[in-house]
């Protein structure tokens, strides 16, 4: 057990990583610490500098280093093609996956009663803005959650005329059926086309 309270506190502060429980931020702790000179020393100085240069996009709330941020300062993206998505970690993983070669909106979140998220307190307001400028098509790439299903109808109201899709759901590439759960069964059912 450590005795030392910054390896506490170390451990503490790693524990509130996703993925890392208190065993596992422990184990990662301990390698730390006892390779300062190759992981620690260099972690927490590319920490301080991410802390300092990371910027909101002014236009779309990614992150980056500059704002506008990459994506929306890229002249070869699309920018009749809007792509909603509730977080930044959304709006990368669908980077990583190369499939849009649009322009992202982050909306800070997702609509819940339970826990006091009104639109107020999202990026609604800048979408319904940005919506008005040259954009065809809007592209709501909400979780399969019942708080995204929620956002996503309300955008869907609130967009009004305008072209509005959403990504599929249902059956993951290499996915089994009887390893799925029923919603997403039901939802690969109710989405089914012809081939």
């Amino acid at each position: 057990m450590a005795s030392g309270s910054e390896i506490e506190r170390l451990i503490q502060l790693l524990a509130k990583l996703p993925g890392l429980g208190p065993r596992s931020a422990r184990r990662a702790a301990l390698v730390l610490l006892k390779k300062r000179d190759l992981l620690l020393e260099p972690l927490a100085a590319a920490m301080q500098d991410a802390a300092a240069a990371t910027r909101d996009c002014e236009i779309c709330g990614n992150l980056d280093t500059i704002s506008p941020c990459a994506i929306c300062r890229d002249p070869r993206r699309d920018p009749h093609l809007l792509c909603v998505v509730e977080d930044v970690a959304d709006l990368w993983a669908l980077e990583r996956a190369g499939v849009f070669r649009g322009r992202y909106h982050v909306l800070g979140g997702a609509l819940s009663a339970l826990d006091g998220i009104t639109p107020e307190r999202l990026s609604v307001a800048p979408l319904l803005e940005r919506v008005k400028h040259g954009v065809d098509e809007v592209i709501l790439a909400m979780n399969a959650t019942v708080e995204g299903q929620t956002t996503a109808h309300y955008l869907m109201d609130m967009l009004g005329g305008m072209k509005v899709t959403r990504l599929a759901h249902g059956v993951p590439v290499g996915g089994e059926l009887d390893y799925l759960d029923e919603g997403t069964l039901s939802a690969a059912f109710k989405a089914r086309r012809a081939l």
